[in-house]
């Protein structure tokens, strides 16, 4: 007696093509996205007649109620030595000369007080920042 081969069965469709193009879209969201950490408050800066573009890595932010942070770090002192240390890490990376230094972007809420801005300087200047930028909007 003589038994013939059961028929063959077509093996099922991949879905290695389908997870293909799922992690090629995935690894594309993720290069283009824009990650950047939060704000510590909302901070609606003033308007200004005409506007220049600045750069910096140390943004110190005044709120409208006077109140100072640089990244985690709230309340004026705090904020003030964590923007101290950041200026002497950066400045032992790129050579920072005397009265020389990266500038420090402030983001001050247009109801901020002038006075509290004005008490700010200073502290900065003692901080060896020489140049301050005021980020203001576009009217």
């Amino acid at each position: 007696m003589r038994f013939s081969d059961p028929p063959r069965r077509q093996p099922p469709e991949s879905i290695v093509p389908m997870i293909n193009v799922v992690f090629l879209l995935l690894i594309f969201f993720l290069m283009t996205a824009q990650i950047a950490p939060p704000e510590p408050f909302e901070v609606e800066p003033p308007e200004a007649e005409s506007q220049a573009e600045s750069e910096g890595e140390l943004i110190v932010y005044l709120s409208g109620e006077g109140e100072v942070a640089f990244r985690d770090a709230s309340g004026a002192d705090a904020a003030l030595a964590a923007l101290e240390r950041a200026r002497e890490s950066l400045c032992t990376e790129i050579d920072c000369e005397a009265g020389e230094g990266p500038p420090v972007v402030l983001r001050a809420d247009a109801a901020a007080s002038g006075q509290r801005l004005a008490e700010l300087m200073p502290r900065l200047g003692a901080l060896g920042f020489a140049r301050v930028d005021l980020v203001t909007a576009a009217p």
